[in-house]
């Protein structure tokens, strides 16, 4: 079985807690050993709390378990050091991973039941330390409650920017960003945006995170010789009006989606920068030529997460002007500013003071001044001016204008934009 292919319907279900948590898999041994009921608990107190990853690590003093909620890592328990070994060998064993094997890493899926109609997934990921395997449990947004672009948390002005972009008959739409910034969720956004009868939505993914109907996903496999470049070139084949390309990761990917985007298809994809203008500045680095990067680009949208405010506990107080100044904050807005909200903490938001996290945008779509610096010029301080002089917001006034709205707190806009103010 390919790592991350589904694993066939279950012979049997295994009933963790009255909470409707099933582990769905025709494997039931040991169902009622210590190992297991901890993976029930740990299961749960994941789901309870909206945890994206859990972290299994073993250390010389024992090993902890630690949840990842709004991206940030909370220790959760430091079990006995005997169940270290059986936890890990249950969760492999659940996620069809060889438990024999413990020298290289390893891939798999688990499938839980947290209700009758929410099955939520994790991909499963060994990797061996000095100390024994640290396991990593990622969430897979399998079956979220909206995909649209309202989700996003985009301005009214960014939303319809993009959603013009997106109409266009042809062209490439980058979205930017670290990893766990909410890229892969914007393009299905897109997608799902875009999803009609009268289209040919493809995607080509590793893996693919969401099953969207209507699109026809493509799992890469290195191993197997399909790589992005291989699966891309394939779909180009097969009439198609919409290209989604998980992520460019080198000139091979980033050639074909050009070539695409300029022979009359609509393309979205990834790509690891800093913020929308040092997109192009890659992409020229990689060996794009710049006449045909200045032709292809439409729309560019670097994004980070940043942590929401719980409504519940949230407290109003008087920021200091050198604080707010700081931040990035201009006189005239510090005159004009009203109270702005703090984290305090409460049984809603597991005394954490968030919950949940928003979406901050900077959209930048391709004008015929930034085409003609590109092509003239390339990427450089001029390029850079252009820009300025567009007048095009920044991540961080993207993140102060949350501040300013109570969403969230100054603290954590300033942590989510650190490097792009």
């Amino acid at each position: 079985m390919d790592d991350f292919d589904f694993p066939p319907p279950p012979a049997s279900r295994t009933v963790l807690s009255s909470h409707h948590l099933t582990i769905l898999t025709s494997v039931d041994d040991a169902a009622d050993s210590p190992a297991a009921r901890l993976l029930r608990d740990v299961l749960l107190d994941a789901a309870e709390r909206r945890a994206s990853d859990i972290h299994i690590e073993p250390d010389v003093g024992g090993w902890r378990i630690r949840l990842r909620i709004d991206g940030v890592l909370h220790q959760t328990a430091r079990p006995a050091a005997s169940l270290c070994d059986p936890f890990v060998t249950r969760i492999k064993v659940l996620s069809r991973i060889d438990i024999a094997e413990r020298r290289i890493p390893q891939d798999g899926r688990l499938r839980i039941r947290i209700r009758p109609s929410k099955i939520e997934e994790y991909r499963v990921s060994t990797l061996p330390t000095l100390f024994g395997e640290k396991v990593v449990l990622r969430r897979l947004d399998s079956l979220p409650e909206e995909l649209s672009l309202q989700a996003l948390g985009l301005e009214p002005e960014q939303q319809a920017t993009i959603s013009q972009a997106i109409r266009a008959p042809h062209g490439l739409l980058l979205v930017t960003g670290p990893t766990g910034s909410g890229k892969t969720l914007s393009l299905y956004c897109f997608m799902q945006y875009l999803n009609s009868i009268s289209s040919n939505l493809c995607s080509v993914e590793d893996p693919a995170e969401i099953q969207l109907a209507g699109l026809n996903q493509v799992n890469i496999r290195e191993k197997a010789g399909l790589t992005f470049a291989t699966a891309l070139r394939a779909l180009l084949r097969q009439d198609p009006d919409v290209v989604m390309i998980g992520e460019i990761r080198d000139r091979e990917t980033a050639d074909v989606a050009v070539k695409a985007a300029l022979t009359g298809h609509l393309v979205l994809s990834t790509l690891h920068t800093n913020d929308a203008p040092a997109t192009l500045a890659r992409l020229l680095d990689i060996g794009i030529e710049p006449h045909n990067l200045a032709a292809a680009i439409r729309l560019i949208t670097a994004q980070r997460l940043v942590r929401r405010l719980c409504p519940a506990c949230r407290e109003p107080y008087l920021a200091d002007a050198d604080s707010l100044r700081a931040a990035g904050f201009d006189d005239a807005d510090i005159a004009q500013i009203e109270p702005l909200y703090r984290p305090i903490g409460c049984e809603q938001c597991h005394q954490i003071g968030y919950r949940g996290r928003v979406g901050i945008h900077q959209v930048m779509p391709m004008t015929s001044v930034l085409r003609s610096q590109i092509v003239e010029h390339g990427v450089g301080r001029a390029f850079a001016e252009d820009v300025a002089r567009s007048r095009l917001p920044t991540l961080r006034d993207a993140a102060l204008l949350k501040v300013r709205r109570g969403e969230t707190s100054l603290e954590a806009a300033v942590a989510a934009t650190e490097f792009d103010a």
